[in-house]
């Protein structure tokens, strides 16, 4: 992999959207993440204004300083960083008594999930709209084209995608060549939703190195037949979810009208 031919690349292709599209700048939610930090540090490489966003909804501290320690390491680094920290826990919180009561508390719990993540899409996007930004997109390829693991219209409502054409391992290549913060690189991958310390292969069952594996092992056309033990189970594991997920991949379906019908 050419790490730094690949960051140059990204980095000149974000400049050319930004000037081509005559905005002002981008803005970016910071949630202490590897993929968050990557795609900031790009950013804000291009030397376009860059805001971050720091939205905690019921966040676990380690989470917040580390996305706050990231954001001051972007302003020492780089010029026109700026920070943003929007409280959402309260928003969050008025939403949930404004909703009404329903019997299956498990589902609830999981629509609650992806609320916290719509939520931060609106406040990029109030933002983004303000200073004439654009929002840029933190999923990888894995998350966005392999097994969806993403909120539609949450995290996966953005201007444009970065680092979406990067394996999560590539992502981490990049980062260490950025120079981010190890406490960053080293924190178990988690997508922040749940206000506990899940981490995205607790609620995948699989860890990324697998799955891409088993999205590699699906391009190269494998059958699933042909393996069995753990790699039976995460080839299992990788296909549950890409069906499951697909509407979000996917273009949103249009019922075509026949021509015939309309004359």
């Amino acid at each position: 992999m050419q790490t730094e031919n690949i960051t140059n690349h990204i980095v000149k292709w974000l400049k050319d959207y930004a000037t081509n599209a005559g905005v002002n700048g981008f803005v970016i939610g910071v949630s202490g993440g590897i993929d968050s930090a990557v795609t900031s540090t790009l950013c804000a490489k291009t030397g376009f204004p860059l805001l971050c966003l720091e939205m905690p909804i019921h966040q676990a501290e380690n989470q917040v300083s580390r996305a706050m320690n990231h954001i001051q390491w972007l302003q020492e680094n780089f010029n026109d960083v700026s920070i943003k920290q929007v409280n959402l826990t309260p928003v969050f919180d008025s939403l949930i008594d404004a909703f009404p009561s329903v019997e299956n508390e498990e589902q609830r719990f999981m629509s609650l999930a992806n609320t916290r993540a719509r939520l931060r899409m609106t406040s990029l996007y109030y933002f983004a709209a303000l200073n004439g930004y654009l929002v840029a997109g933190t999923g990888n390829k894995v998350e966005d084209f392999g097994v969806g693991f993403f909120t539609k219209y949450g995290d996966g409502g953005v201007d444009l995608s970065p680092i979406a054409d990067l394996m999560k391992s590539e992502v981490y290549k990049i980062a260490k060549y950025l120079g981010i913060h190890d406490e960053i690189i080293k924190a178990a991958p988690t997508d922040g939703l749940w206000g506990d310390d899940r981490t995205d292969e607790d609620q995948i069952g699989a860890s990324y190195d697998e799955l891409e594996w088993a999205m590699l092992m699906l391009e190269q056309g494998k059958n699933i037949e042909e393996f069995d033990g753990r790699a039976k189970k995460v080839l299992e594991i990788y296909l549950q979810r890409h069906n499951a997920n697909k509407h979000k991949m996917d273009a949103i379906p249009v019922c075509m009208i026949p021509k015939a019908l309309k004359g």
